[in-house]
């Protein structure tokens, strides 16, 4: 798809470099990417990270041996998902039309369960016992929360894991406390803190009143999946993870939880791994042709081509070629 658009705008000229790393490299190699592999990754702009996911490989190995391998040295701290009904889809919600539902979700992507604090003891012991200590430092979680505050284009709304407070200022959520040093960045939004337990109701009963919500890094990655089951399916909800700060690549990612049971049956909707790539454009400064390729998608599922699992009955190749085919008939 990418190549077609080079096709398209001569301007265009993406290099690109393919990594053989994930669990076919991890059943040769018994690791999931070579020891220099932040190094070979530091020289680019950005990384497109594939489906790793695989029955036969643990969650763990995957997780931490690949994925957070990269985003943690690289300090992608945002982890970046931007969910709206596409024209032509509908939601399970009754009612629910295209543009009433339009959110970024932001999850903190450094802390909480991805802090690694945790382990077993006793191991093969009947005294046998796991921890996992889920870590929100203040400076963790000011920082995600300006990552999306201080942008003037969208709002912002957060989860609180601990305090049932509610206000409508800029607030810490772990302590429950105004964050001085970050107030009047955000004085111009209206901010609410939610319990996520209110705020999945409050997604379902009022979609309309939320624009971005910020949690975090367990809270965010279920809501995010509530959210593009409530756009359509998750196979239209892009995801990246980035460093805000701009010191390292951009990563975005297909859904590495799909896994090889929809890689073999492919008859996936691919509307999220061609928004990953649109969200790549972007990252590059590519915006002109990150629109035009937004505006191939939306012709597309306005069409009606799309995968069983948005009620269609194409292929993932078939919506594919359709997007490529429709991108030459877009203006930049």
């Amino acid at each position: 798809m990418l190549g077609a658009l080079e096709r398209i705008d001569p301007a265009l000229h993406l290099e690109v470099t393919h990594f053989p790393w994930g669990s076919d490299y991890y059943r040769e190699h018994g690791v999931m990417m070579p020891a220099d592999g932040l190094e070979a990754l530091r020289t680019f702009d950005a990384i497109y990270f594939g489906a790793v996911g695989d029955r036969d490989v643990p969650d763990h190995v995957t997780l931490w041996g690949l994925r957070l391998a990269i985003c943690q040295p690289f300090d992608q701290y945002a982890n970046v998902r931007p969910t709206r009904i596409l024209p032509g889809l509908s939601s399970p919600l009754r009612d629910l039309r295209a543009g009433r539902l339009d959110w970024v979700i932001v999850r903190e992507n450094s802390e909480g369960e991805y802090a690694g604090m945790g382990g077993r003891a006793h191991r093969g012991h009947a005294i046998e016992v796991g921890t996992e200590v889920a870590v929100f430092t203040r400076a963790g979680v000011e920082r995600i929360i300006v990552s999306r505050s201080s942008s003037p284009a969208r709002g912002c709304a957060s989860t609180s894991p601990s305090s049932r407070s509610r206000t409508r200022s800029a607030t810490g959520w772990c302590c429950g406390t105004r964050s001085p040093s970050r107030s009047r960045a955000t004085t111009r939004r209206e901010v609410d803190r939610e319990l996520v337990d209110a705020m999945t109701v409050r997604m379902v009963n009022a979609p309309k009143s939320l624009d971005t919500i910020v949690a975090t890094n367990l809270h965010a990655d279920i809501l995010s999946d509530l959210a593009a089951a409530l756009a359509g399916s998750i196979g239209i909800a892009p995801t990246s993870n980035l460093d805000p700060v701009g010191r390292f690549s951009v990563d975005v990612r297909a859904d590495p939880r799909l896994g090889v049971r929809h890689r073999r049956q492919r008859n996936r909707q691919p509307d999220r791994r061609v928004l990953d790539r649109l969200m790549m454009l972007e990252h590059l400064g590519e915006t002109d042709n990150a629109a035009r390729l937004m505006r191939a998608i939306e012709h597309v599922t306005a069409s009606g081509v799309r995968t069983p699992d948005l009620g269609g009955t194409a292929r993932t190749t078939d919506v594919t070629v359709a997007v490529c085919e429709t991108l030459a008939g877009v203006p930049a």
